[in-house]
C-alpha cells in the first residue's frame, strides 16, 4: 500500500511540474554566460557567436560594447541595430541563443553527482533538479536541504523537506529554482 501511495505521489508531482512548465513567463531574458549567434542580414562578415560577459555586455563589430543583460533576443536585436545605424542604416539583425549557460544552479553536498547544472526549462523545482543529479546519497539528511538564493534584498535560505515531499506532504517546500541558486544537501 505504501509503495502504491509513493507511486501515485510521484505521478502527481510529474503532472504538477508539467502543468507549471506549460505556463510561460514571457520571453527568455539574457543572462551572464549565455552564448548568442548574432548576424546581420546580407553581411557574412557580421555573423559571429558572442557570450554575455559578467558585466552583462557583448562586443560586436562596428557596434562595440552593448549592454544586453536582462533583454529578450528581440530587444537585443533592436539595440544592436540602433548601434549599427550609422554604418548600416537599414540593418536587419538576428540574435539567436545557442547556449543558455547563464541558467545554472549549483548542487552541493550529499548527492550522487554534485556540480553546476543548467536549467533547461522554466519552473524547475528542487525535486526535478535533485533527480537530474542522480538523487541523494544514502547518508543525506533529506529534511535539512536548503536552497541558498541571493536577492536584491540580500541572501535568502529556503528550507526543503525532501523526505516529506516524497511522502506527499510539505509540497510548498518544493522550491521553484532561479538561476544562481545553490542547493545544499547535508
Amino acid at each position: 500500500m505504501q509503495l502504491l501511495a509513493r507511486f501515485l505521489m510521484s505521478i502527481m508531482l510529474v503532472l504538477v511540474g508539467a502543468s507549471a512548465l506549460a505556463q510561460s513567463n514571457g520571453p527568455y531574458k539574457l543572462r551572464h554566460g549565455d552564448a548568442l549567434m548574432v548576424s546581420v542580414w546580407r553581411d557574412e562578415a557580421l555573423r559571429m557567436e558572442v557570450r554575455v560577459l559578467p558585466d552583462g555586455s557583448i562586443t560586436f563589430p562596428l557596434a562595440g560594447r552593448i549592454e544586453v543583460l536582462g533583454l529578450s533576443t528581440a530587444e537585443a536585436e533592436t539595440r544592436i541595430a540602433e548601434r549599427l545605424k550609422k554604418f548600416i542604416p537599414e540593418a536587419v539583425v538576428t540574435v539567436a541563443i545557442t547556449a543558455a549557460e547563464g541558467n545554472r544552479v549549483f548542487v552541493i553536498g550529499k548527492v550522487v553527482n554534485p556540480g553546476a547544472v543548467v536549467i533547461t526549462s522554466p519552473d524547475t523545482t528542487v525535486l526535478q533538479m535533485l533527480s537530474q543529479v542522480g538523487g541523494l546519497d544514502r547518508f543525506a539528511d533529506g529534511n535539512a536541504i536548503r536552497v541558498l538564493r541571493n536577492t536584491a534584498q540580500g541572501p535568502q535560505v529556503l528550507p526543503v523537506r525532501y523526505n516529506d515531499l516524497v511522502k506527499g506532504s510539505q509540497l510548498e517546500t518544493n522550491v521553484v529554482l532561479m538561476p544562481g541558486d545553490t542547493i545544499l544537501v547535508p
